[in-house]
């Protein structure tokens, strides 16, 4: 398979950054009290978070419900992909991330009863297009789709790039070559789960997911920015694109991204209280948010990106530890991006994100 993305001199300090939190986050594990509620909020909220960018309604509350075994009133098929999903997740042990017939498996437990092509490669041409009629994205043909998967899995069994991002390639790239009628989005973000947690165990729970839904306008954006061939003025439309040159650095910028707010947001679900919250709906109520503090927050930085937590604590009277955890907040919805080293670096305020 032909390389599909072209390094970013930024990878090596990022990846070392999520090395260091991933010890934050056994650390974190140990001392909250009930490591099985933990992981069991974190996969819900993922397993949310999955199925709502596909276009799931059901609330979180909903979806914790479902899950513990409580009867809702909702669409049956949204409540049908919910409870795939949970039986997915839980299968993810089980499979091996370069098995071409796994990940067949997986399919048919995540759109079980819901498809006709369930767990099997699509025989029909597809599309992605938006609500105007607009072709995004061409999949690739259904005859050229089991050798360009096969193809893919053998390259990410072989290849010597870092798990991070080798999991964000393929994820890209499931994507891009769409093998499924329906399903191809949660997919893409199971088998990155999956990739992960065969490098270190931890992946399995985080909540990933939950980053990419708060970005999800951005998620979109990377994934046809890089199924393109870009050019500084302008951005055309993403018509059988599986025929260009692809570079998907810019989608594996992003997900390094939610996978390091991902953490962050782990450990502190994890320590924001003593005893961890009953349901997912809880978690919202013990790790709530203050919007004035947020903009305060962004202010200052607007100001002088390069300011700390400690200084900014300072100056809005608030102590170190509420601007950190204000700050985490920010970082998870894309609004506050750290650009280089936490001791050298700055911060970066995304206007037009929402607090």
């Amino acid at each position: 398979m032909n390389n599909f993305y072209t390094e970013s001199p930024l990878w090596h300090e990022k990846i070392g950054s999520i090395h260091a939190l991933l010890e934050r986050v056994k650390i974190s594990e140990e001392q909250s009290g009930d490591v099985l509620r933990l992981r069991k909020l974190n996969r819900i909220m993922s397993i949310h978070a999955s199925t709502a960018i596909e276009g799931n309604r059901l609330t979180l509350g909903q979806v914790t419900d479902i899950i513990n075994g409580i009867p809702v009133l909702g669409p049956q098929k949204d409540i049908k992909e919910v409870q795939n999903a949970w039986q997915a997740y839980n299968e993810l042990t089980r499979f091996d991330p370069w098995d071409v017939g796994d990940l067949l498996d997986a399919h048919a437990l995540m759109t079980n009863e819901l498809i006709g092509e369930s767990g099997a490669f699509r025989t029909v041409d597809v599309a992605v297009v938006r609500s105007d009629g607009a072709v995004m994205h061409r999949g690739a043909t259904p005859a050229s789709v089991p050798h360009l998967v096969e193809e893919l899995l053998d390259w990410g069994r072989g290849s010597k790039a870092h798990p991070l991002i080798k999991s964000s390639a393929v994820h890209f790239m499931l994507e891009h070559i769409h093998p499924f009628r329906d399903g191809n989005g949660r997919i893409g973000r199971l088998w990155q789960t999956l990739v992960l947690s065969k490098w270190n165990p931890l992946f399995a729970w985080m909540p990933v997911e939950t980053l990419v839904h708060y970005n999800q306008a951005l998620y979109y954006k990377t994934l046809q920015m890089s199924a393109l061939q870009m050019s500084a003025l302008q951005m055309p439309a993403l018509q059988d694109s599986h025929k260009n040159d692809v570079d998907c650095r810019p989608f594996i910028d992003f997900m390094l991204d939610a996978i390091e707010n991902s953490l962050y947001k782990y450990v502190d679900i994890a320590s924001s209280t003593e005893v961890l919250p009953e349901t997912v709906a809880d978690v919202g109520v013990n790790v709530g948010v203050n919007v004035g503090v947020k903009s305060d927050i962004i202010k200052k930085l607007k100001e002088q990106p390069a300011f700390t937590a400690q200084e900014l604590a300072a100056m809005l009277n608030r102590s170190p530890r509420t601007i950190e955890r204000h700050i985490k907040e920010l970082r998870e919805r894309g609004v506050l991006v750290r650009v280089g080293s936490d001791k050298s670096g700055y911060w970066q305020v995304n206007e037009g994100r929402q607090l």
